[in-house]
């Protein structure tokens, strides 16, 4: 979707040029050469320049980020979205489980890329769909949405960066220790295009952090927390379940149906600062109702419980 960023030039930038100052303000490299290849990108005090213009104090410069690709291969699909929150940069949505996020094959028209290209539909600007974290098709929960490139490459660095916070909820089996830590590398299971395995050898660090809030002693199920150090496909779930304690209901890893048929995680807490304004903002999802089935009185915290 089509933008315009305004900057007032401080000192401190006095002599750089425009896409050197951009490159520092979070754009990429790519996006700096499409604005350069774009006629009407840069204004500097009403007059059109180029992205060679060297800066001096009190400048203003607009710039106009369009948006020339477009998602027109996902087919718009009408469907009640949960949304918990929306500005020019950014979408949050609450996104139930057994909703992939991105269309793949046998999922064509039943994902939420579909449900947002309907949202979007009537948008003058294309519409580009860019999901910044992803969730498993039955992990439900909040997923972040980039609207615009820039905030797509401000977003994406501060995934790279660890500085966008995700919290998750699950339920597993066993009674679990008040809390704990799981370091152990996970790889693709051979021959298997989705499954994955512990691989000491093969694998990649994945670094999972938990904490415990209540137990079901007669279904024998743990209620916890947990915040992620890395984000390896499947994570919690092969952790979980390496430690002794897999989610039920998990097709792949524990496929007992006895107290929910789809595995019971979800994408509880997220905050990350504004791309554009640098504002902090936090979201909170409430536990689905399969899941707040098995523990009815369970005070589950709205906020962070890591810090």
């Amino acid at each position: 979707m089509n933008i315009v960023l305004i900057y007032t030039i401080k000192e401190a930038d006095s002599g750089r040029s425009i896409a050197a100052f951009l490159m520092d303000s979070g754009y990429s490299s790519r996006l700096v050469v499409h604005l350069r290849n774009t006629e009407g990108s840069f204004l500097l005090n009403g007059k059109t320049v180029f992205s060679n213009t060297v800066l001096q104090p009190k400048d203003q410069l607009r710039v106009h980020v369009t948006e020339k690709k477009t998602s027109d291969q996902i087919v718009p699909v009408p469907m009640d979205l949960s949304v918990v929150f929306e500005d020019e940069h950014v979408l949050v949505i609450d996104k139930p489980a057994g909703m992939p996020v991105h269309p793949s094959q046998g999922h064509y028209e039943n994902t939420l890329a579909n449900g947002i290209a309907w949202y979007y539909r009537n948008e003058e600007s294309p519409f580009v769909f860019r999901a910044v974290n992803r969730l498993d098709r039955d992990t439900s929960g909040l997923v972040l949405l980039a609207k615009n490139p820039y905030s797509s490459c401000v977003l994406s660095d501060a995934v790279k960066d660890h500085t966008i916070h995700r919290e998750y909820a699950a339920i597993v089996s066993g009674k679990t220790d008040a809390s704990g830590t799981i370091d152990l590398p996970i790889a693709r299971k051979d021959g298997s295009t989705i499954e994955r395995v512990l691989d000491p050898e093969r694998g990649e660090t994945a670094i999972t952090h938990y904490r415990t809030f209540a137990y079901n002693k007669n279904a024998d199920l743990s209620f916890i927390r947990l915040l992620l150090e890395t984000g390896r496909t499947h994570q919690i779930r092969v952790h979980m379940k390496a430690i002794g304690h897999p989610l039920p209901g998990d097709f792949l890893y524990c496929p007992d149906y006895r107290f929910i048929d789809r595995q019971p995680l979800h994408s509880t807490y997220l905050s990350f600062s504004h791309p554009v304004t640098g504002e902090k903002l936090e979201f909170s999802a409430p536990l689905p109702g399969d899941m707040r089935k098995l523990f009815p009185n369970i005070k589950d915290p709205s906020g962070p419980v890591f810090y």
